[in-house]
């Protein structure tokens, strides 16, 4: 059968298409692009041009560059604010983010292995990611709760008094070692009760989704590497970190860059939980920029500080891409 003939004047030169086609393509982009455009391009511009005059209800005098050297070291007020909740920030991030991995991974390899009811299973771990944070906050709030609360009952049946959770200021690590009668200086009390109960929350509520993606990358790891590795006589262990781990690093990779943001992004459980208390111990970053531009009204500093966290979060991403991503196995 002969080849179909196409008219020069209807034939397509070679890596260009006809402009109905980028019209139609464009218009397919365009709600999309409306919308970030209108919810993050356009506010994001006005949070920056906002960060750089004095703005409290009004807009003030230009200050430039000034609101940005007042959090970092030029004010005796602001400056030790940001730079304890920075700290504050980055405890959270290492108690919350690898835990919360490790739990999920493993939870994730038990889930990969055939048992009965897997599905089920999968469901549950996963229900708690689409569950409202705000409203299990609100209820977690009354689980803490020193009074009523849930937790206390439990831990009243095996012997241990009532705790303050998210109350109580104090260190995690100076209270077990009061409890032994040792008292530790200052710089070893650890991160505050509160800020444990936070982190705990936290995990509970992501942890789901990690799994997912564990899960996801656990069926892209071929099994014939597990069959010729069972033929040599390799035990679970071995498999597990000598296979499953090192094929799975993509996977962790992008799971603690992702979780790692979300956690200097926190604001929600932190608002309903603490509201940055007790005594400042859970005061993050974004609950800072909270407390300065709608608590004080003073806009221009709240833009500023957020500006701020957004670098850190960029320089922090840039980090892991720089130290861990080269550690990363594509195989």
């Amino acid at each position: 059968m002969a080849a179909e003939v196409i008219p020069a004047n209807v034939r397509e030169s070679p890596g260009r298409r006809l402009p109905v086609e980028g019209i139609q393509a464009w218009l397919f982009v365009l709600p999309a692009l409306l919308i970030i455009g209108i919810f993050k391009i356009l506010p994001a511009i006005a949070a920056f041009y906002m960060s750089l005059f004095k703005w409290d209800v009004v807009q003030g005098a230009f200050r430039g560059l000034g609101n940005y050297t007042d959090w970092l070291y030029d004010n005796s007020l602001r400056s030790p604010d940001f730079w304890r909740s920075l700290s504050t920030t980055f405890t959270y991030v290492i108690f919350t983010v690898p835990l919360e991995m490790a739990i999920a991974l493993v939870i994730a390899y038990l889930l990969f292995q055939k048992m009965r009811g897997r599905g089920i299973y999968r469901t549950l771990y996963y229900l708690p990611y689409v569950t409202s944070l705000v409203a299990a906050a609100a209820v977690f709030v009354w689980v803490f709760h020193p009074q009523y609360g849930l937790i206390n009952d439990v831990i009243g049946l095996i012997g241990m008094g009532p705790q303050s959770w998210l109350d109580e200021p104090r260190g995690l690590f100076e209270l077990i070692a009061s409890s032994f009668g040792v008292t530790l200086p200052a710089w070893l009390a650890g991160p505050s009760l509160a800020l444990v109960v936070l982190s705990l929350v936290t995990i509970w509520h992501y942890m789901g989704y990690q799994i997912v993606i564990f899960l996801a990358g656990l069926s892209n790891i071929s099994s014939e590497y597990y069959e010729a590795a069972r033929l040599d006589g390799a035990s679970e262990r071995q498999i597990f970190t000598r296979i499953t781990l090192p094929l799975l690093s993509p996977t962790t990779f992008f799971v603690f860059t992702v979780a790692s943001i979300g956690v200097l992004r926190s604001f929600d459980s932190v608002y309903v939980l603490t509201n940055g208390g007790p005594l400042d111990t859970t005061r993050t970053v974004t609950m800072l920029v909270f407390k300065t531009a709608f608590q004080q009204a003073q806009f221009g500093l709240g833009a500023a500080l957020a500006f701020i966290l957004t670098l850190v979060i960029l320089l922090f991403t840039l980090v892991q891409f720089r130290v861990l991503g080269r550690r990363v196995n594509y195989g």
